[in-house]
C-alpha cells in the first residue's frame, strides 16, 4: 500500500502522487516515512526531500514548513519547495554570494537572521541541484 504525498505551497501543488517512501528535514532532524506510519506532525527545516518511488528518485528543496502524516496520506504544506530540476544553479549561486557578502558586513543595517535564512536557502537549493543533476550534465536555465 504507498502513501499519497501532497507537497503545497503558497503558490501552487508541488507534487501530488503515490510513493513508496518519503524521507524530509524534520526539525529534530531527518525523518524517513513508510507505509503505515503513525500519525505525525512535524515542522520541516529547510534542506533536502527525497521521494521513492519503485526505483525513481526524485529530489526537492524544501524551506520550511510542516509534515503531517495521517492514514497513509502524507501532506506537506511547506513555505517554498521546488524540484531539483528546476532550480536556476547560476541564480542560486548568485544568491549565495550576495548572501556572504551581507554577513560579512555585520553592520548595523544588516539583518543577520534574514542573510543568515537566504544563504541557508541558497546552499539548499545548490545542494539539491547538483545531486539531482547527473555528472556532466548541463545546468538548466530560468528558474
Amino acid at each position: 500500500m504507498p502513501l499519497h504525498l501532497e507537497i503545497i505551497t503558497g503558490e501552487r501543488v508541488v507534487y501530488s502522487d503515490e510513493v513508496d517512501a518519503v524521507t524530509a528535514p524534520g526539525a529534530l532532524g531527518q525523518i524517513t516515512i513508510l507505509p503505515r506510519h503513525t500519525s505525525l506532525l512535524t515542522l520541516l527545516e529547510p534542506g533536502e526531500m527525497r521521494l521513492r518511488k519503485g526505483r525513481e528518485e526524485i529530489v526537492l528543496a524544501v524551506h520550511g514548513g510542516f509534515l503531517e502524516v495521517h492514514h497513509d496520506r502524507v501532506i506537506v504544506l511547506a513555505d517554498a519547495a521546488e524540484r531539483a530540476e528546476e532550480i536556476d544553479v547560476a541564480r542560486a549561486q548568485a544568491a549565495m554570494e550576495r548572501a556572504r557578502a551581507l554577513l560579512a558586513q555585520k553592520g548595523p543595517a544588516v539583518d543577520l537572521a534574514r542573510a543568515e535564512a537566504a544563504l541557508r536557502r541558497s546552499q539548499v537549493r545548490l545542494r539539491v541541484a547538483r545531486r539531482a543533476r547527473p555528472a556532466g550534465a548541463p545546468p538548466p536555465t530560468g528558474g
